[in-house]
Order: structure tokens, then C-alpha cells, then sequence
């Protein structure tokens, strides 16, 4: 990805989450599958995750609820959004898609929108996405949601993928901003299909509709290849965090905020020492949700709001299936 030239950066001027009430502890995992307490949370620094348990409840849901709480943030109503742009690899359907749903929901009449799926790096290339139609001028105001309902297509058999995965959704409103400093300044974003084969569900597309046997043979449930993955993303996730600083001239005590995609303890610390950011300046809330997906970059935006001050470097860094990687370089607006 290029720089911005623009005239007009795009900014974060408001942020939210909403995670579902019920909490599935460690505990409760161990009496579903051949695990521990321990075990989890020596591997990969999950206590517990949050499940939507309604099975009348989906995706543009938890969607709904956090650009509600967002919107109320903001003071401003559901109408004079131009553009929603929804993260998921869990719409609640293949069609009509969930930013569709979303905006229905909350009556934003005025808006567009579409989903764009590239898994745990869905919110940082949607949010790459939506800075556009902000700084080429189209839009004014563009909600970028982050939002999965894991537990839908996790199977809570295989210890291996049940206790990474939780439910959550966060929301961000991009506005234009004048002033040349603040704002999304930069972007590198990256895939390699080659990964593919390492994490994915391959039921319920054009190459594996549904049928009795895809899903006898689990073909709708998260296959993921974690050794493999780990190795990748440790790496992966590292480089273009450290790219992104050295092409920004960034050193490490520049860094107000590193906020990496929550998918493993280990794979955050090696990432910020890599980038050479103090642990007290990583956002780390992956002991309480698990891995939300395209939720835990707004999640964390969204809980460490308080503390962010205008003119803050954040590094957002991500990496997920696909697979897709990649990082974006703001300075907090407010």
C-alpha cells in the first residue's frame, strides 16, 4: 500500500465494542474437552471467552449493538452515515451481506455498504478501505465494524481450535481530518494464498456446498494447522509491524500503543519485541475475550479509549488465514 497524499487524512473519531454476557471459562472448557486451565492459558494467555448463546442472535447483532453505542458516542444519528463497511468471516448469511443487515438494523438509511472477509485481518484491511472513501472525499462518515460469531462455526470437539475462539464485535467512525499529522498516515497490507491449506472452513462455499456429508465430515468448522500458523504469524506479523516503523521513522519509545490482533500471548510479545515497545505499551485483552477475529482490534481500541491522548503513534498489527497480514501506522485525533 501507498502513503496518503491526499489533502484530507481519515481519522478515528469515535470507537465501541459490545461483547455477549455469558462467560466460557477455562473451566468450563475442561469439562467439555481433554484440557485445562493451565494448558490454555500456559499456550496461549486465555482465561475465558465471551459466547452469543441465543441461536437467534448473529453476527449483524453484535454488529447492531456496538454501532448503536457507537453512534450514542458520537452524538450523532444513524442517517448521516454515508458508508458501513462490516469484518467478518461469520456473516450471518453469504447474502444479503451483514453490513446490510447492519445498516438496516440501525436505521441507517443514507449508507452503502459490503463485507469484506480476510479473517483475523478483516478490521485493519476494512479500515484501510474505509480511510479511502474518506480522504478521496466520497464519504463524510464511514463506520468500519469489526464483528464474528466464532462459536457458530467452531467445534467445541477439538481442543485445538474451541478454546482460541470467542464471540464480539467492535465499531470505529472515520471522519475526515485537515490537519496533515493526525490521523491514518500509513499502511502495508498483505496476502499469500499459498496459506491457505494451514487455516480454513472449507464447507458451505461454491467448491463444497452443504450436504449431509460435509457436514458429517465437519467441513463447516475451523480447521486450523496451529504449529504451522504459529510459525507464520509470529514472523509475519512482526516484519510488517517493524516495516511499517522503520518507513515512518518510528523507534520504539515513539510508540505510544502497539494494538495486535489477540490471537495468542506469544505471538503479542514476540511482535513488541520485535518492534522494541515495552509490554506496558501493548494492549492485551485476549485473557478476557479470546480470539474474536475482526473483533479484537476495535475491541481493544474500544477498552483502552480512556487512556489514549491525541497525538498518540498507534501501531495496529494484525494476522489471519488466508493468509493476511498486515499493519497500519495512526495518530490518535482525540
Amino acid at each position: 500500500m501507498i502513503k496518503n497524499h491526499k489533502n484530507i487524512n481519515a481519522k478515528i473519531s469515535a470507537v465501541a465494542g459490545w461483547v455477549p454476557d455469558y462467560v466460557l471459562t477455562n473451566n468450563e472448557l475442561s469439562q467439555m474437552v481433554d484440557t485445562s486451565d493451565e494448558w490454555i492459558t500456559t499456550r496461549t494467555g486465555i482465561k475465558e471467552r465471551r459466547i452469543l448463546k441465543d441461536p437467534l442472535l448473529a453476527t449483524s447483532d453484535m454488529g447492531k449493538n456496538a454501532v448503536d453505542v457507537l453512534l450514542e458516542k458520537r452524538g450523532i444519528s444513524a442517517e448521516e452515515i454515508d458508508l458501513i463497511i462490516c469484518a467478518t468471516v461469520t456473516p450471518d448469511m453469504l447474502f444479503p451481506s451483514t453490513a446490510c443487515l447492519i445498516a438496516n438494523k440501525v436505521g441507517a438509511k443514507n449508507a452503502f455498504g459490503f463485507d469484506l472477509s480476510a479473517a483475523c485481518s478483516a478490521f485493519i484491511f476494512a479500515l484501510d478501505c474505509g480511510a479511502k472513501y474518506i480522504s478521496s472525499g466520497q464519504c463524510k462518515k464511514v463506520i468500519v465494524v469489526g464483528a464474528d460469531k466464532m462459536s457458530s462455526i467452531v467445534d467445541y470437539t477439538d481442543r485445538q481450535t474451541c478454546v482460541i475462539f470467542g464471540d464480539g464485535a467492535g465499531a470505529v467512525l472515520l471522519e475526515p481530518e485537515e490537519d496533515q499529522l493526525l490521523g491514518i498516515r500509513d499502511s502495508i497490507l498483505k496476502i499469500d494464498g499459498a496459506g491457505g491449506e494451514y487455516l480454513k472452513m472449507i464447507g458451505g462455499g461454491s467448491l463444497n456446498p452443504a450436504t449431509m456429508n460435509t457436514v458429517k465430515m465437519g467441513h463447516h468448522y475451523i480447521y486450523q494447522d496451529g504449529k504451522t500458523v504459529f510459525k507464520f504469524a509470529v514472523t509475519k506479523m512482526a516484519d510488517v509491524s517493524e516495516e511499517i516503523m522503520k518507513r515512518n521513522n518510528l523507534k520504539g519509545e515513539d510508540v505510544a500503543w502497539l494494538v495486535p490482533h489477540q490471537a495468542n500471548l506469544r505471538i503479542i510479545d514476540a511482535t513488541a519485541k520485535r518492534m522494541s515497545v515495552d509490554t506496558d505499551k501493548v494492549m492485551v485483552n485476549i485473557h478476557k475475550y479470546g480470539n474474536t477475529t475482526a473483533a479484537t482490534i476495535p475491541l481493544c481500541l474500544s477498552d483502552w479509549e480512556n487512556k489514549l491522548k491525541k497525538n498518540d503513534n498507534l501501531i495496529l498489527a494484525a494476522f489471519g488465514g488466508g493468509f493476511t497480514w498486515g499493519a497500519i501506522y495512526l495518530k490518535w485525533a482525540y
